[in-house]
């Protein structure tokens, strides 16, 4: 387990202007750490920024350049980066064969995938340099299980395969990747779908229950989990089955013909 980061953290959040990543900038900044929101939405993120005594920085995260330059601003403001929040998402569809929406899919792949990598990339030099540190990738449940939204979900379950194989490579440098898995929450990616969801009678957690789950994360110091955050559930990481690699020299089953000392 990873020692305790100092107050007050650099927190650097992508998708930072409202929903999920608004409650994990309002957490953190009353925790009194120093953070950077990240969002193309420049209204509400000038508004929270003014609010919880951040920085906003408008930041289309599909674009390499707009994240190197959020991590720099961080720096530049706050002297490093501590903890790294890779939020930001978008719908993806469900259009096939002859519906098939090439722009929509890009789209979708761009900010839920690409987005989160290069905002991994452009944060760990910084992380590193500080001499270690966290990133935070929201997923989904879609990343785990399948989704009606299909390429939102394929995106999502990559960020799963991400997280706990960047995990592997980031240990050394004593920086910890997680991943949070939220299930329904009251944003406004499913305000479209609300009365259908209330009609199923699905528990929908409120944003800040997700925020709770990425300071939980930080504090058990662990690496490589995806974390379960639903309503009336506990926050918990997944248990994911264990894979074991067949080798040369294990031998066949009995009956096989190899190795069978009844065979001529």
């Amino acid at each position: 387990m990873a020692e305790p980061m100092a107050r007050p953290r650099v927190v650097l959040v992508t998708g930072g202007a409202q929903g999920i990543g608004a409650a994990i900038v309002r957490r953190f900044a009353a925790a009194g750490d120093h953070v950077v929101i990240a969002d193309t939405d420049v209204e509400r993120g000038t508004h929270l920024a003014g609010t919880t005594g951040s920085l906003f920085v408008r930041t289309d995260v599909g674009r390499p350049d707009d994240n190197r330059a959020a991590v720099a601003a961080a720096v530049e403001r706050f002297g490093g980066l501590d903890v790294v929040c890779l939020n930001a998402g978008v719908p993806g569809g469900i259009s096939l064969g002859a519906d098939f929406d090439p722009e929509r899919y890009r789209q979708a792949m761009r900010v839920n995938l690409d987005g989160v990598v290069y905002g991994a990339n452009a944060a760990l030099p910084h992380l590193t340099a500080r001499g270690g540190g966290a990133i935070v990738i929201t997923s989904s449940l879609a990343g785990l299980a399948p989704s009606r939204d299909l390429y939102y979900s394929a995106a999502k379950h990559a960020l799963i395969g991400l997280t706990r194989s960047l995990a592997l490579h980031t240990h050394q440098d004593h920086i910890t990747v997680n991943a949070v898995c939220p299930g329904i929450v009251d944003t406004r990616l499913v305000a479209p779908q609300r009365d259908a969801v209330d009609a199923l009678g699905l528990a929908v957690a409120d944003p800040d229950r997700v925020a709770t789950a990425v300071a939980t994360i930080l504090e058990t110091g662990n690496t490589g989990q995806a974390w379960l955050v639903q309503a009336n559930r506990p926050i918990a990481p997944y248990a994911f089955p264990d894979i074991t690699l067949s080798r040369l020299d294990v031998p066949g089953p009995p009956g096989d013909g190899a190795d069978d000392p009844a065979d001529p």
